[in-house]
């Protein structure tokens, strides 16, 4: 029922929100008038998503997308469009939301991204309002890491911005005891973000990518995902190649081949390790939470034990498993 009510209270928003041409968005610049001088391909057209990878920020979101992207019966979103997490955008209506999705044919499917989706109190209600058959991909990674990955993303933005940056020990430390309250550490509570998804669809239409396999061997994650979407098996080893520069997966498509933007895979600052074990031991109750493993849990990759840096990720040839996590849900 709630989500039909808030249906039909979307479908009357639409009325008085309707897209404009060439209008910047409050957060996000998306060049419309360019995608409307072009004509589109013949037999194509402009559908909401069949698919939303929800999140995590700093999960590896970008890396599935542009992986999935080489499947021919998938048409991806190239930006990320806040629509259910961001009310300006929320208000403007379904139609302001199909229209930034891309062209595709009727056998392929629209896949969108947004990682802010995914700890947005708002965004699960309202894509169940669009289509409460939505299938929904969440990709994780080590919460820990991802903590770290999510300051270094910041602290490069506030660089280049010219603003002042802190040290992460100042971020994640107040008066001698973990900040709980910093919003990177929030993010990685996988266990109270999935409830409130849980509370809109069932575990059946989520299906969770493990963010570290992905970035070590891609091609059996991707695999799983072509078999949750219900699409052919057409993404091959062949499709990937280690690029020892960047120290990770690039792809190999089309006959010809790109990388992740320079922005992925940077350094990360090397943490007190103190500091970093009170990170892991309270994140380890929330993993519990939210996971049981065979194989393997987050809080059991190692850490060296100087100055607690990762761990080098390892690379073995695309196709190769480097180890088996089956990760299963456990009742909140």
């Amino acid at each position: 029922m709630a989500c039909f009510l808030a249906s039909a209270f979307l479908l009357a928003l639409q009325t008085f929100a309707a897209p404009q041409a060439g209008v910047s968005l409050n957060r996000i610049d998306l060049n419309t008038d360019e995608d409307a001088a072009l004509s589109p391909p013949p037999g194509t057209s402009k559908r909401p998503p069949h698919s939303i990878i929800i999140g995590v920020r700093k999960g590896g979101t970008r890396a599935l997308l542009e992986m999935l992207d080489i499947h021919p019966e998938v048409a991806a979103a190239a930006t990320e469009v806040h629509f259910f997490d961001w009310d300006e955008n929320y208000a403007k209506g379904l139609e302001w939301y199909r229209d930034l999705m891309p062209y595709s044919y009727p056998h392929q499917i629209t896949v969108e991204k947004t990682p802010g989706y995914f700890t947005s109190t708002l965004a699960p209600e309202r894509i169940c309002t669009m289509n409460s058959s939505m299938k929904l991909l969440l990709i994780l990674r080590d919460p820990a890491e991802r903590v770290v990955s999510d300051y270094t993303q910041v602290y490069f933005n506030r660089l280049e911005n010219h603003k002042p940056v802190q040290a992460i020990e100042n971020l994640l430390v107040r008066n001698g005891a973990l900040n709980t309250r910093y919003k990177a550490i929030q993010r990685s509570l996988y266990d109270i973000h999935m409830q409130n998804w849980l509370r809109h669809f069932p575990l059946e239409q989520i299906h969770i990518v493990d963010g570290d396999l992905l970035i070590h061997d891609p091609l059996p994650e991707l695999q799983k995902v072509e078999r949750f979407l219900n699409l052919p098996p057409r993404i091959l080893a062949s499709n990937f190649y280690f690029n020892q520069t960047k120290g990770f997966y690039c792809i190999r498509s089309d006959g010809r081949e790109r990388c992740l933007h320079e922005s992925k895979g940077r350094p990360h600052p090397v943490v007190n390790g103190t500091v970093l074990q009170q990170l892991r031991s309270y994140l380890q109750e929330h993993n519990r939470t939210f996971f049981r493993y065979r194989g393997c849990m987050f809080d059991d990759i190692p850490w060296h034990s100087k100055g607690g840096r990762l761990p080098a990720p390892r690379h073995p040839a695309p196709g190769r498993r480097i180890r088996t996590c089956l990760l299963i849900f456990t009742a909140l």
